[in-house]
């Protein structure tokens, strides 16, 4: 449950980042992790008024407000024709239409979670996010990042030419994924993410002739991550899904999933 000693609506970024620079304060986004903890926050930060909730679309990018919803993004036209329903599939494990319905892709990325499917699946895109002090970060850079106390604005999509697909694996459907794996195929070069391992999705780049051999190269990949144990899979077990997954999300690039 989430506990604090004052609530504030932020009528600014620039008051929003000020009070977020106070230690126990808080920013509240869609709230799904959150009110989870237990913790004691001394200030939450509403940031539902700064306009952060739309996504706007031209011929070269996709600009999505940090407060848009999960199920926002999944039922977006465009992003779905762009990824050839990638993004769609990427989000509709994600416990159901109603958590969807709350929780916003600015919390899911700033959170940076190992069981992020959100993560996994705009990282490997061409895809930046916006700062209020920051600027812009390429998504893979930001992830790697320390957390801090900057504020999320929202995320880039360039409209990259790109053959994507996304797969995850779970125990049951609405569980957090034992692994995800999303694959960018561009004019060049070949981008493969794996998650939930269980730490933070990563990437590697590759130059497009591996997929000469895409076994040899969904072997090689899946070996060149650390994988952990935990209660939902072993180490062991996840690096041998990865190669499965690596390979079958290849062969997906070449499948539309529709709209």
């Amino acid at each position: 449950m989430l506990r604090c000693n004052d609530y504030v609506f932020a009528i600014s970024p620039e008051e929003a980042y000020e009070l977020n620079q106070k230690r126990n304060n808080v920013i509240i986004g869609g709230n799904g992790w959150l009110k989870m903890g237990k913790r004691q926050w001394n200030t939450a930060i509403d940031i539902s008024g700064l306009g952060l909730d739309n996504i706007e679309e031209n011929s070269e990018k996709f600009d999505i407000g940090a407060m848009v919803s999960l199920r926002d993004i999944e039922l977006h036209k465009g992003l779905n024709s762009y990824t050839k329903g990638a993004v769609k599939e990427s989000l509709r494990h994600i416990v159901g239409t109603q958590f969807r319905n709350t929780v916003t892709v600015g919390g899911s990325i700033y959170g940076r979670f190992g069981f992020s499917d959100v993560l996994s699946m705009f990282i490997v895109m061409d895809s930046y996010v916006k700062l209020h002090k920051g600027g812009i970060v390429p998504l893979h850079e930001f992830a790697k990042m320390p957390y801090d106390n900057d504020l999320l604005l929202g995320i880039t999509v360039k409209k990259t030419p790109l053959k994507i697909a996304y797969s995850s694996f779970r125990n049951q459907s609405t569980d957090f994924p034992v692994l995800t794996c999303a694959v960018a195929i561009g004019e060049d070069k070949i981008t493969t993410a794996i998650g939930a391992r269980p730490s933070k999705a990563d990437i590697r780049t590759d130059s497009i002739d591996v997929l000469k051999d895409i076994e040899n190269y969904a072997r090689k990949t899946a070996r060149s991550f650390n994988y952990e144990s935990n209660m939902r899979a072993s180490g062991e077990y996840r690096e041998h899904i990865a190669e499965v997954l690596i390979k079958r999300t290849i062969e997906k690039t070449e499948v539309h999933y529709g709209n």
